[in-house]
């Protein structure tokens, strides 16, 4: 049976750390004795310089060894009261806001529906079409479509043109009864 001592100096340095967390062991479960919590300095007061009084503080409860009961620290502790905020400690989630109430709801003013506008009509009056003395025909542009139509006439399935004169055109949206004119766009 072998037991890993072949390399001595792992063995050697096996032991050494064994060793070091056995005392480290020892002296956190043990404690020691470290008292690093010195005693004060008695405090002197002089009363018109003639005679000096000592006055000591009181000794670190966990030393002393009076075994009595001190009153005055426990009626102390008894006028602990608990100011929370109401919040519930077992939980983690915040409760939710408070929300102010309207001091009289007479007095608000109440809120006015007005619709919102109609789209605006998306065609350009581009020009005439046709003899001077014949028929009004004019050109509509939307986006890169041409339209030729006349007075009465539906475009694009939406817009009827509801009178032509020579600087603009007068266009329905049969949609939403929209009207709007407009003007000879030069170019």
């Amino acid at each position: 049976m072998k037991l890993g001592t072949e390399n001595k100096r792992k063995t050697i340095i096996a032991g050494v750390l064994v060793v070091v967390a056995a005392v480290l062991l020892v002296r956190t479960f043990m404690g020691g004795s470290e008292d690093s919590a010195a005693a004060p300095a008695p405090a002197t007061s002089a009363s018109h310089g003639a005679a000096q009084t000592v006055h000591k503080t009181p000794a670190l409860l966990a030393h002393s060894l009076d075994p009595s009961l001190r009153f005055d620290l426990l009626k102390s502790s008894e006028d602990v009261t608990y100011k929370g905020t109401g919040r519930n400690i077992f939980t983690n989630v915040a409760p939710p806001p408070d929300i102010p109430k309207p001091e009289n709801p007479d007095l608000q003013p109440k809120p006015v529906y007005t619709p919102p506008p109609p789209p605006p009509i998306d065609l350009k009056f581009y020009g005439f079409a046709g003899p001077k003395g014949g028929s009004k025909r004019i050109f509509l542009l939307k986006g890169e479509d041409i339209f030729l139509a006349k007075e009465g006439d539906i475009v694009d399935r939406r817009y009827k043109i509801m009178r032509i004169s020579p600087n603009s055109v007068e266009v329905q949206d049969v949609l939403t009864n929209n009207t709007q004119t407009l003007p000879l766009s030069a170019g």
